[in-house]
């Protein structure tokens, strides 16, 4: 039984005004006469409130009449009296008996089946898995009979107004009359924002609506956040929940860099002036002095759980069982069971107690890999619980790994790809192209970036400024922002070689934690500028390989921007240069038409 109804606008344009329940009963019945009726009506909808009177009565009814029939059937059996005759009272209880039953019926069991049906509430609508188009269900959904109506208050009309703002764009997109529906029910809170993507089938179209509704609850506008020239099918349920719109950040280009024999121009996606051009500088000061070279010296993602034991000893057991060499080719089985590319390299284990943290390391291939490490660990614990039932597996990551945060284990152990590059920078390139000379770099990255980040307790931070360069490549190339913490983990050396005159510098960093598929690296934009440094994609060839290279080159691109600061302070042109390329009087607020 469908209990919706096509025509919702006389309910809505005809608001009932407070009255006595009598007036309020007459005016609601004059107003459903004057609507089509194309259903059968509940019985509980011709009766007005409160309706647990009524059904307390048709209950008291049935059973008594029930009761009375039977003590009749009982009486007529024991008097040999034919049941197929019947007194007035028995007529009149057999009449009663159908109508109470029919009451009881229509008003509960059509109840209980309707929801299956015709998905009568907001809730059902976005549950439901019908065919019928979700615009069609949300204008219906109000459309019940006028009693229904009234006792239950229209959502859409009763809702606030958004609030008055000057902040609201006035140049919003105007909206369809289905689309408005939505929109309302979504202010209201009727309809979850997150379930839009998934039951309007439109992505879109979704976020347009959320955008919308967002801008009318908060009465702010959102006229400078692009929404159209974005493709939100890629980023559904693996990029970004509930989008309004996407960021523009320009993306610059710096190189060509020379790194091991190969140029590269270097994507770097930066709203910080001078940047791109510093790192460019650089670039050309190493392409000018011959190039750099890179050594990758591990690469494997960690994941690290915690248990937790009885006792102490019981945790001990656990590691000297995991860190025996005996056990590894076992537990390297179960482990590698995850992934065709995950291979487990080595466990680490440390204890706190009666906790046992244990640190796995694995290859990933060309995806950064935590979720591969991840799952991988996963089959190790279900593995440990045969032989160590009592082991508590308080959480997947206890925070050894260590994800997103700087710690030293990290910066000694290493995380992800861990990179060494080098060059030789002349003297001559020093004087032209950097403006300084050997003797005054050497003497600022000891006092700087050895001896000053030393006083500071830094922990990784043996440098100028990596972080800018290593978040700029990451968020060109769809990396994971967050991770730029440990990634930026490096310690740049200077030194005068070749008696004196030319200069050796170089970047060591243990955490270079990237990948070329996966997350946002399929994204257009993202994968545009791996192409641009051919590492787009898995390498099927040699599987890990894209990943590698990309993460040499963002040490290149670190060192090219250690290099072109450094000389920069040196100098004394820092604050020149950003009072030229970094700030700026024009009004740029404003998005381009």
């Amino acid at each position: 039984m469908d209990a919706r109804r096509p025509s919702i606008k006389p309910i809505h344009h005809h608001p009932v005004p407070s009255a006595a329940p009598h007036d309020l009963n007459l005016k609601l019945k004059k107003l459903h006469d004057s609507v089509p009726v194309s259903h059968s009506v509940k019985p509980s909808d011709a009766l007005p409130p409160p309706l647990y009177l009524t059904n307390a009565f048709f209950f008291t009814l049935f059973f008594s009449v029930v009761y009375y029939l039977l003590t009749r059937w009982r009486e007529k059996i024991r008097s040999s009296t034919p049941l197929n005759v019947v007194t007035l009272s028995e007529i009149a209880a057999i009449v009663t008996f159908v109508a109470s039953f029919i009451y009881l019926l229509g008003f509960f069991g059509i109840g209980i089946v309707q929801p299956f049906l015709s998905r009568s509430s907001h809730d059902d609508v976005w549950g439901s898995d019908d065919d019928e188009p979700v615009d069609r269900i949300m204008v219906n959904e109000d459309s019940r009979a006028v009693p229904c109506a009234a006792a239950l208050p229209p959502v859409i009309e009763c809702s606030p107004p958004p609030p008055k703002s000057s902040n609201v764009d006035p140049d919003s997109i105007p909206v369809s009359e289905e689309d408005e529906v939505i929109i309302k029910s979504v202010v209201a809170g009727n309809v979850p924002s997150y379930a839009l993507e998934s039951k309007l089938g439109d992505c879109h179209r979704a976020a347009a609506i959320r955008r919308e509704a967002l801008q009318r609850m908060t009465g702010k506008s959102l006229g400078g956040l692009p929404l159209d020239g974005f493709d939100y099918e890629s980023i559904l349920g693996q990029c970004c929940e509930m989008p309004v719109g996407y960021i523009q950040i320009p993306v610059g280009i710096a190189g060509p860099l020379l790194l091991d024999g190969r140029e590269y121009s270097v994507p770097m996606a930066t709203t910080e002036g001078c940047l791109v051009a510093s790192t460019n500088r650089g670039c050309k000061a190493i392409y000018t002095s011959g190039g750099a070279t890179s050594i990758l010296l591990r690469d494997g993602m960690t994941r690290a759980p915690v248990v937790r034991f009885g006792t102490a000893k019981r945790a001990a057991e656990l590691k000297f069982f995991l860190e025996d060499p005996l056990n590894f080719e076992t537990l390297a089985a179960v482990f590698n069971r995850s992934s065709r590319f995950a291979r487990l390299q080595s466990i680490k284990c440390a204890i706190a107690g009666k906790n046992l943290y244990m640190r796995f390391s694995c290859s990933t291939g060309d995806a950064m890999g935590m979720n591969m490490v991840s799952k991988g660990v996963q089959n190790v614990l279900d593995f440990l619980q045969n032989d160590f039932p009592d082991m508590d597996v308080i959480g997947i990551s206890g925070n050894f790994c260590s994800d997103k945060k700087p710690a030293a284990v990290n910066w000694i152990e290493g995380r992800g790809k861990s990179v060494v590059c080098e060059a030789i920078i002349k003297e001559e390139v020093v004087r032209k192209v950097l403006k300084t000379d050997v003797a005054s770099l050497v003497e600022l990255n000891m006092l700087k970036n050895l001896t000053g980040s030393a006083m500071a307790g830094a922990l990784g931070g043996f440098n100028a400024h990596a972080s800018n360069i290593v978040s700029a490549i990451y968020i060109a190339t769809g990396q994971d922002p967050a991770q730029n913490v440990e990634s930026s983990h490096c310690i740049t050396m200077m030194e005068a070689v070749n008696d004196g005159k030319d200069l050796h510098i170089s970047v060591t960093m243990p955490s270079i934690e990237v990948g070329t598929v996966g997350g946002g690296t399929q994204l257009a934009s993202q994968s545009a500028c791996l192409n641009l440094l051919g590492v787009k994609g898995a390498n099927k060839e040699s599987p890990g390989s894209n990943s590698r290279l990309l993460a040499t080159i963002v040490a290149g691109s670190v060192l090219a921007g250690e290099l072109s600061l450094m000389s920069a302070l040196a100098a004394g042109q820092l604050v020149k240069s950003h009072m030229k390329y970094n700030r700026s009087n024009k009004d740029v607020s404003k998005p381009a038409s």
